[in-house]
């Protein structure tokens, strides 16, 4: 989308399109409740921080890449139509193909409890349908208020079903790592991917004191990120699904990848809401289908 036509879109004192250095276009909302920054490259929110709040509820590396072809490592990367490893061995990317593409900006809105929404989207093209040759129009819907609303929205435009697994792969911002707590998990099976996939217990909160990534099963309610060291809960709520991915890379991981500085493992988390592991989602021909989220800040 070319940056002029980007103006129809603004809102004034609200919502303004920025191109950056690098030159990606960013959406800066600075509305009476919050300030987020959103990539239409990647269709990916950046930051969001209530007004009532000091600091960030997403982390971005200072390392990250911002190149055409590659993902930007923090905020809220879009996985999709596969999380994880290509299911089907061809050697296509891990978690699929979105969140290194430009999406479009579809809407944008002032709502009457002061948020301030905005509507991405992108659609299969020659480029999408060698890499997975399926007919689509995906949309992100963004709510940016005293919370942030993340609608993931598949649409199926295919005349057959289609199949896929997604995330919506949250980077949290913490104070200090060893200081967080992950409530809401307690009692549920996980996979361990640290452990080639081994079918564990989770027992009391999530500690986070070695490399972490796990994909829990049968989620529902709300999960509970307790950071200690900034003095604040975040609390996840989603839908269309039940499964949970929690994931930190630790020194050695964290150290072995170009886009994180070598200590990054300390500041950040992921809790991802998600169909990944056996949740697959499987959309009929025509058919659309919902991953929400809603993260929410308080202090503790």
């Amino acid at each position: 989308m070319d940056f002029d036509q980007l103006e129809k879109y603004e809102i004034e004192n609200e919502l303004q399109f920025v191109e950056i250095e690098h030159g990606f276009t960013y959406i800066e909302i600075n509305n009476a409740r919050a300030h987020a920054t959103i990539s239409t490259y990647s269709g990916q929110v950046l930051s969001y921080r209530p007004k009532t709040q000091n600091d960030d509820l997403l982390f971005v590396s200072e390392k990250a890449y911002y190149e055409d072809g590659k993902a930007i490592k923090g905020g809220i990367p879009v996985c999709w139509p596969w999380f994880g490893a290509d299911p089907d061995d061809l050697g296509r990317p891990a978690h699929g193909f979105v969140r290194n593409r430009q999406w479009e900006v579809i809407s944008s809105e002032s709502l009457a409890d002061g948020s301030t929404r905005v509507v991405l989207g992108i659609a299969d093209s020659d480029g999408t349908r060698e890499i997975w040759p399926h007919p689509f129009r995906l949309g992100i819907e963004i709510t940016v208020g005293d919370s942030l609303k993340i609608a993931l929205v598949t649409h199926n435009t295919a005349a057959e079903n289609i199949t896929i697994s997604q995330a919506l792969h949250t980077y949290f911002y913490v104070g200090d790592i060893g200081k967080v707590e992950v409530s809401g998990l307690d009692g549920l099976e996980y996979l361990d991917k640290v452990d080639n996939l081994a079918e564990k217990t989770q027992s009391g909160p999530v500690v986070i004191d070695s490399e972490v990534d796990r994909i829990y099963t049968g989620v529902s309610g709300e999960l509970v990120i307790d950071d200690a060291s900034l003095g604040r809960r975040i609390r996840i709520a989603s839908s269309g699904c039940s499964t949970a991915v929690v994931w930190n890379p630790w020194k050695e991981v964290a150290a072995s990848m170009g886009d994180l500085e070598d200590d990054d493992y300390r500041k950040m988390i992921c809790v991802e809401s998600a169909n990944a592991g056996p949740e697959t989602v499987e959309i009929p021909a025509g058919s659309d289908y919902r991953l929400e989220a809603e993260y929410t800040i308080e202090s503790r």
